[in-house]
């Protein structure tokens, strides 16, 4: 029996499907997807036969050492005489969730502001991560979504980068595997973020034209060595996310999205200054941090071209796509994964400062800046998130503005206690404000 025939087999008698997962998601999600009787709509099923899970399989990994030590708590719990349900959706399973997504979110950070001391002071790297914390889209699926892949995909992109920059220039074979471990798991999580594959290849392609021009063949044929390593590691630690889609799909390669991809990138500049979850309009914040990804060139020439090509391409990628805007997004939610780029660009940035002027005079600057642009992302992430303003399509800056000031600083208040006190009844009334704007949304479409 092949291995595909062998998983087959344990996923059928297992019985694995997600018919309670969508059954216990939120209403939004359901909405769409359940018929009568909260069953599964026969367009959910696909062609093996399974209910369809475009999602990837990646966060799973990373939220299982939570979800098993939860498990066990549970089980030994219900063993004394407790009730809890240990059937994965009970509170403490969600709460077990939630505390990994944060925790990997912060670990993003710290990696992201090791990443950023090697280059700058210690201050300059302290306020920009500050600022990617507070002042751009993380905190969301950090804190409020944490259900989202976006935070572990941060840290993987964080560490990802942290080893690549720790191993150069003279990685040695079993360090190319590591980095393909990495790589792979990274993009289990995330699959745009195979476009931080393009920085190994660009550092193997000029180590290759160095040695043909100097020492001949044999630094390249151990080169391309390390290099299949790396690609075999690479492709191992992809496997889960193949072996899924092969068992869902029917394919390696099918990854059950539906969306249309148009690659002479229609959506380029919506992407980044659209009021529907524009990159700059929304956290305009990350203006500074390109500055401050070409400013890195004092520090590192390399670095900083590769990242900006990183970035521009992830930029290109995502204009692409048909749901660019990210739907029901905080900004443009996609870039998130990048947000150890983010903290290096803004502390570059806040280095050229402390260059220009005296390093108490930049850093009373950077840290104004700072504060006032993560005030402002934060009411628009109350706005957003009690749907002061839409959470989906475009959004009225003059309104959003006005609220900012008349409205949020007298609500914010009340509403923090409520999230505190009752948050479940307030993201209930939260979770019928979004159905009620779907619902209105797709009667428009029909008329």
């Amino acid at each position: 029996m092949g291995y595909y025939a062998f998983a087959r087999s344990l996923l059928i008698e297992h019985r694995l499907d997600f018919t309670k997962d969508w059954q216990a998601a939120n209403t939004s999600f359901r909405m769409g997807r359940l018929g009568e009787g909260g069953n599964p709509r026969p367009a959910e099923y696909t062609v093996t036969g399974l209910i369809d899970n475009h999602f990837a399989v990646g966060p799973a990994i990373l939220w299982s050492p939570f979800l098993i030590v939860t498990h066990v708590a549970v089980l030994s719990y219900d063993g004394l005489g407790g009730k809890t349900p240990a059937d994965g959706y009970s509170r403490p399973y969600r709460v077990a969730m939630a505390f990994g997504t944060a925790l990997y979110g912060f670990l993003a950070l710290l990696i992201a502001f090791a990443i950023a001391r090697r280059y700058v002071s210690e201050l300059s790297a302290f306020l920009a991560t500050l600022g990617i914390w507070f002042a751009s889209s993380l905190p969301v699926y950090m804190y409020f979504n944490p259900s989202w892949s976006h935070a572990h995909s941060a840290f993987m992109v964080g560490l990802f980068l942290l080893y690549w920059m720790r191993t150069r220039p003279a990685r040695t074979s079993s360090q190319w595997v590591i980095l393909g471990a990495i790589g792979g798991l990274m993009m289990d999580v995330y699959y745009l973020t195979a476009i931080l594959l393009l920085m190994p290849l660009l550092e193997s392609l000029a180590e290759y034209r160095l040695s043909l021009r100097g020492a001949g063949l044999e630094p390249v044929g151990r080169l391309f060595m390390k290099n299949v390593a790396f690609a075999a590691t690479l492709f191992v630690a992809f496997t889960p996310t193949l072996v899924t889609k092969k068992l869902i799909y029917g394919g390696y390669l099918r990854l059950g999205y539906r969306e249309a991809w148009y690659w002479n990138s229609p959506a380029f500049f919506k992407v980044a200054f659209s009021s529907d979850h524009g990159l700059f309009s929304w956290t305009p914040i990350l203006i500074l941090v390109v500055a401050g990804l070409w400013l890195l060139r004092r520090h590192d020439r390399v670095l900083s071209a590769y990242l900006l090509a990183v970035f521009v391409l992830y930029w290109y990628a995502l204009g692409c796509y048909q749901n660019w805007d990210g739907l029901s997004s905080f900004g443009n939610r996609f870039f998130v994964s990048l947000t150890s780029i983010f903290v290096l660009g803004l502390a570059a940035f806040f280095d050229w400062l402390g260059q220009l002027w005296s390093e108490r005079s930049a850093a009373f600057v950077s840290a104004g800046a700072t504060a006032l642009l993560a005030l402002w992302n934060l009411g628009l992430i109350f706005q957003w998130g009690t749907h002061l303003i839409p959470a989906r399509g475009p959004i009225s800056w003059r309104e959003a503005a006005y609220n900012q000031y008349a409205v949020v600083p007298s609500e914010a208040a009340h509403m923090m206690k409520r999230y505190v006190v009752h948050r479940g009844q307030m993201m209930d009334q939260i979770e019928q404000d979004d159905v009620r704007q779907l619902k209105s949304r797709d009667q428009r479409g029909t008329q």
